[in-house]
């Protein structure tokens, strides 16, 4: 039994040695896996795309009159809804397109929109009280980090003359921008459709308004002709209608809105189906 004593005691060693041992084992698989687990935590929220900030517009407004309160909290709503659906654009496209990516198919459009929206809040409050000036500065917005981000090939901020694109809105334009050759602006043009000839009769203290609002309409034609032609070669096969065809039918929809208060404003019934002629298309050159 003396001599038991001994070995049982060195088998009970043994034994808790190789308990120790699968326990320690366990342990450090264990933080590997944790560790695998917290780099790919880190991974995803160091690739996590930034997000749009833009100027706040409510605590720049005059004194808003009550006749103007209803339309401008629309308005202010709207400038919301369209930061949150750029946002969402952000988020949803990265590795998209080619460097100008971001400023093109997400800043560019968001800019113009918010200059629309913009406008007609200074236009509701100056039809009531003193027509507030500026508020087109608060239009540009830009990358919560101060950077476009690698994952979305960002340029930077909105460009002022990358359109903005319709991005938001979906395609404009129909299936040109997926036609062989028409990501590059190869002997292409853009049509669209008149304007004009659709309004009728404009009552006369409209006239000059609606005027400026018509000549307004093509020369946004022609600035997006004139970046279908220096844009050869840029972005991807849907790069035409997110950075072209789409930001035209966001302008021309917001100055058909305007020819259209123009006709509100004076007692007239605004022409119907105006909308529908927002969009246009590429034609062969």
């Amino acid at each position: 039994m003396s001599r038991g004593l001994p070995l049982l005691h060195r088998r009970r060693i043994l034994l808790s040695g190789a308990i120790g041992g699968i326990t320690c084992a366990a342990v450090a698989v264990g933080a590997a896996m944790a560790g695998q687990d917290g780099g790919g935590g880190a991974g995803a929220s160091a690739g996590a795309a930034p997000a749009v900030r833009c100027p706040a517009v409510a605590g720049s407004l005059p004194e808003v009159p009550a006749e103007s309160r209803a339309e401008v909290d629309r308005d202010l709503a709207l400038l919301d809804t369209q930061m949150a659906e750029a946002d969402k654009r952000l988020a949803t496209s990265r590795g998209e397109g080619g460097p100008d990516f971001v400023r093109n198919a997400v800043l560019g459009p968001l800019a113009d929109k918010r200059k629309s929206t913009l406008d007609r809040i200074a236009i509701s409050i100056g039809r009531h009280a003193e027509k507030p000036v500026g508020l087109d500065s608060l239009a540009e917005c830009t990358l919560a980090d101060g950077d476009a981000g690698t994952d979305t090939g960002a340029g930077g901020g909105p460009g002022s003359g990358a359109g903005p694109t319709a991005a938001a809105s979906g395609p404009a334009g129909g299936e040109a921008a997926s036609e062989p050759g028409a990501e590059t602006g190869s002997g292409r043009t853009i049509s669209c459709p008149d304007v004009a000839s659709k309004i009728g009769e404009v009552p006369a203290a409209a006239q000059a308004e609606v005027d400026r609002d018509l000549a307004l309409l093509d020369t946004q034609i022609a600035e997006a002709d004139k970046r279908l032609a220096t844009s050869r070669g840029e972005g991807g096969p849907d790069f035409v209608r997110n950075a072209i065809l789409g930001p035209l039918k966001d302008k021309r929809a917001s100055t058909i809105d305007r020819i259209e208060l123009s006709f509100s404003r004076q007692g007239s019934a605004a022409p119907s189906g105006l909308d529908a002629l927002a969009g246009c298309s590429l034609t062969s050159g």
